[in-house]
C-alpha cells in the first residue's frame, strides 16, 4: 500500500512496535506480564520481551522483581516535557479552523497567551480568499487593543488578569497608558464579559482597515486560549459580525475544547499513578 508521506524511506518496523509497546503500558492498570503484552499488541512474546528489554536498558520501562511484570518508569516524562500546550492545540484545532473556514468565508485565528501579547498559533489567513495576509502564525497581536486580547483579558482568572496589567502598566506606550487607567480597563473588560465577546473596530492603528471579534476557549477550569474572526471593518459592523458569526465561533470553540480535553487525557491517570510510585 502507498504511504501518503512523501518520502523513500521505510517504515522501521521496530520502532513502531516499540512505540506500540509503550502506549500499551500506558493504557493498562498497574504492571503487566510479557504474555499479557503479547496477547494486547498481537506481538510475539518473545519480539515483546526483546523489546521491553531494550526500553528497559534505555530506562523507559521498569520490571517488578516481585511478579516479573513491566511498568512505565519516571523518564517517559522526558517524552512529553518539550511538547507545549500551544502545539497540541494547534494540532487540534487546525482541521476544525478548515471546516470553519468553509462556513464563514473570512479568516480565523487560534490565539494563546504569551507573557504579555496573544501568538498566533494556528490560522486559515493563507487559505481565505477574504484575507490581505499569508504569514500569520507567530505573529504577536496586543492584549489591550485586539478582540483577541480584550476576550482573553475579559476570562482569565483574576490572579492572571492583574499579573498582565502590572507588565502592560510599565510601559510607556498605548497599552502601558489604558493599563495604568483602571477605571477605563475595568469598564472595557466588563462590557467584553458581558457581551460574550473581544471586539476591535479599527482601533489597533497597525491594522487601521480590519475588524475582529473573538472569544474564549476553555478547558475546564482552564483558559487555553482565544478564537477570532477577522474581516474589512467596511463590510459589517461589530454586531453585524457578531449576529452572523459568532454562533459557528462558539460551535468550532467548543469542538476544540474537546479534541484538547481528549488529547490531555492520553496518558491515563493510572499510568501517572504508576509514574509517581
Amino acid at each position: 500500500m502507498a504511504s501518503d508521506r512523501d518520502t523513500e524511506y521505510k517504515t522501521v518496523r521496530g520502532l513502531t512496535r516499540g512505540l506500540q509497546l509503550l502506549n500499551t503500558l500506558n493504557r493498562v492498570d498497574g504492571g503487566a506480564s510479557t504474555s499479557t503484552l503479547a496477547q494486547l499488541t498481537g506481538l510475539h512474546r518473545t519480539t515483546v520481551r526483546r523489546l521491553l528489554e531494550t526500553l528497559q536498558d534505555e530506562g523507559y520501562v521498569r520490571r517488578s522483581d516481585s511478579d516479573d511484570s513491566y511498568r512505565l518508569s519516571l523518564k517517559v516524562r522526558e517524552l512529553s516535557e518539550g511538547f507545549r500546550d500551544e502545539q497540541w492545540i494547534s494540532a487540534c484545532a487546525a482541521p476544525l479552523l478548515a471546516e470553519l473556514l468553509q462556513e464563514v468565508v473570512w479568516p480565523t485565528d487560534l490565539c494563546t497567551l504569551d507573557v504579555d501579547a496573544m501568538v498566533v498559533r494556528e490560522t486559515t489567513h493563507r487559505f481565505s480568499r477574504l484575507s490581505f495576509h499569508r504569514s500569520m502564525v507567530g505573529r504577536r497581536l496586543p492584549m489591550l487593543l485586539t478582540a483577541t486580547g480584550l476576550a482573553y483579558m475579559a476570562f482569565c482568572p483574576e490572579a492572571e488578569r492583574e499579573q498582565i496589567i502590572a507588565l502592560l502598566a510599565s510601559r510607556d506606550d498605548d497599552e502601558g497608558r489604558l493599563a495604568r487607567n483602571r477605571d477605563a480597563l475595568d469598564n472595557l473588560l466588563l462590557r467584553t464579559r458581558h457581551r460574550g465577546y473581544g471586539e476591535n473596530f479599527m482601533a489597533w492603528n497597525r491594522e487601521e482597515k480590519i475588524a475582529s471579534i473573538a472569544i474564549p476557549v476553555r478547558a475546564e477550569q482552564r483558559l487555553l486560549g482565544c478564537l477570532n474572526l477577522v474581516y474589512i471593518a467596511k463590510a459589517m459592523t461589530i454586531e453585524q459580525a457578531a449576529a452572523r458569526y459568532l454562533p459557528a465561533l462558539r460551535r468550532t470553540a467548543e469542538l476544540i475544547e474537546q479534541a484538547s480535553a481528549a488529547s490531555a487525557s492520553t496518558l491515563a491517570p493510572s499510568a501517572w499513578t504508576e509514574l509517581a510510585q
